[in-house]
């Protein structure tokens, strides 16, 4: 979750590296508008990425300054509900999914030994569409009528009453489809075609393999959000009545068409955050990830299984019993594979000679809070407990669990492991420890309470509150705004130094227990890599010659 500098511009030592980089294209701003390198797209994505993580974050922050105490304290309600919606928007579709892509980006040719991605001016291209659909998405606030406030799941028939932003809105996440869509579509190539000889599917990386079967999902799911926002489109503007009860439409058939998008999306956010863990694990522990089969089948029965449990979300909407047991049912299986990877990763570390440097400490904290995430989920999987439940402050928890210490742990893991790699010097490794206690503790203080607050009964996306919730409310409103200072710390501290070139050189390869085809190249990795495919090694881990 970073902001890095490939290694031709963070360190001054390569020389070669830099003639190299010369005689290959333009340089200045030239070199960052019109990029090719998956290397430097890779960073672009990283950095808005981390943009929007702060730009998300402040509007968390003013949702929790307003639920501090009880009363209408910061803003008015119409705008509290155009934080939460913009809020859950932005971290989604602009924070977590662009920087799972920069990784991919930055590192999927690195560890198939491909000289680059497949359709590099593709690529370019689904970047650059990110800039006018997130300031588009920013700039509704600025919109008569301000932005959208119909929740992130975008609901009709709120979506059908809301002011112009809401097409602002829609337009947005067309774009971000799109170039969602063209990046899977490149990663899906470029894994497929471009591995090095004698690099099987089974021999790749456990990040690749994560990110090859996310990037099925993301083509097969998100026509379908573009489907459900373009019939609120038409809807709202050319009189058509899929969601509009009075013309014989449906509202509840919105939710089937979202959440049958939703649902596979989450899994989308998580498995390369599976895939950065399957890499950091066995590095520190300094043994081979135990059960890698049974690690590529999980996934991928996660993925297929995320298909059917969307209506989960659903419970209250006076579903039929039996449609409630099949979606009890198969909500409740979709974790057996998912716990799966976790008791791999454990019997990875079991006895290995592991050391806590930071990537292993936000490894080890996201399997530590994930697992919480995870055990909060199957709770309302169970459809009378889901009823009680639905829509309170514990699903609230229970998301931010799964996202934020799942998605956003995973990418600071990756972030630290990589680094040295992509740019040439070593973060500082206290202050990197620093940013995991100081996160997972403020993490925990934020969103444990609000699982009380939820089984108390208190609703989410209310703007005010009844005295009784004040007290868990207070606690996790300061844990929030800790939160947010470490990320900022990160920046500054962290992020910053490393894109200057200010620390220790990075030996080529930092960790002792790191392997893959990454760690054959200098440190910083060269601007064009591996011009000639590798030669591997029999585990597919090692160049040889």
């Amino acid at each position: 979750m970073s902001a890095v500098l490939p290694g031709s511009h963070a360190g001054h030592h390569d020389h070669a590296h830099d003639d190299h980089h010369g005689h290959h294209g333009p340089t200045g701003w030239r070199r960052w508008l019109f990029a090719t390198n998956h290397k430097d797209i890779g960073t672009l994505y990283m950095l808005f990425s981390f943009a929007m993580l702060m730009v998300g974050g402040i509007l968390a922050l003013l949702i929790r300054a307003e639920l501090f105490k009880p009363g209408l304290q910061v803003v008015n309600p119409e705008l509290f509900n155009q934080l939460t919606t913009m809020h859950g928007l932005i971290m989604v579709f602009g924070a977590i999914m662009p920087a799972f892509v920069g990784f991919a980006n930055w590192m999927i040719p690195l560890q198939i030994g491909a000289s680059d991605m497949a359709f590099a001016r593709m690529n370019n291209f689904s970047f650059w569409l990110l800039i006018p659909a997130g300031l588009m998405l920013v700039g509704s606030f600025f919109m008569p009528g301000g932005a959208p406030a119909a929740g992130w799941t975008l609901y009709a028939p709120l979506t059908l009453q809301m002011g112009p932003s809401m097409d602002a809105g829609i337009f947005a996440m067309h774009i971000m489809g799109a170039s969602s869509i063209m990046g899977a579509i490149n990663i899906i190539v470029t894994i497929l075609n471009m591995r090095a000889p004698g690099m099987t599917l089974m021999k790749m990386p456990m990040f690749a393999w994560t990110w090859l079967i996310t990037a099925y999902l993301l083509i097969a799911v998100m026509p379908v959000l573009a489907g459900a926002i373009t019939m609120t489109l038409t809807d709202r503007h050319f009189g058509t009545s899929f969601f509009n009860p009075a013309g014989g439409g449906d509202p509840v058939m919105y939710q089937h068409i979202f959440w049958f998008f939703g649902h596979p999306e989450v899994y989308i956010m998580i498995l390369p955050a599976f895939g950065i863990i399957s890499q950091v694990v066995p590095a520190f522990a300094r043994k081979r990830l135990f059960g890698y089969a049974s690690m590529v089948y999980a996934t991928s029965a996660i993925a297929i299984l995320s298909f059917i449990v969307w209506a989960h979300h659903m419970f209250t909407t006076g579903m039929p019993v039996t449609g409630q047991l099949f979606f009890m049912y198969a909500t409740m299986l979709i974790a057996v594979p998912t716990a799966v990877k976790i008791f791999n990763w454990i019997a990875t570390m079991w006895r290995g000679s592991m050391t806590f440097e930071t990537p292993m400490l936000f490894s080890v904290g996201f399997i530590f809070v994930f697992t919480i995430g995870g055990f909060t989920g199957l709770i309302p999987s169970v459809a009378p407990i889901d009823i009680q439940i639905q829509d309170t402050y514990y699903i609230v928890a229970h998301f931010h669990y799964v996202l934020v210490a799942g998605s956003l742990f995973a990418l600071f893991a990756g972030f630290y492991y990589w680094v040295p790699k992509w740019t040439g010097v070593m973060y500082n490794e206290r202050r990197g420890q620093i940013h995991f206690w100081w996160s997972l503790i403020s993490f925990n203080v934020t969103f444990f309470p609000m699982h009380f607050l939820g089984l108390a009964g208190m609703p989410r996306r209310y703007a005010d509150y009844p005295m009784q919730f004040a007290d868990f409310n207070m606690v996790a409103s300061v844990g929030a705004f800790f939160f947010g200072f470490a990320q900022v710390y990160f920046f500054l501290f962290v992020v910053l130094p490393c894109m200057r070139g200010q620390g220790d050189k990075a030996p080529q390869r930092p960790w002792e227990g790191a392997e893959g085809l990454e760690w054959e190249v200098p440190s910083p990795a060269p601007f064009h890599t591996f011009e000639n495919p590798p030669k591997l090694d029999a585990t597919a881990t090692r160049v040889v010659g």
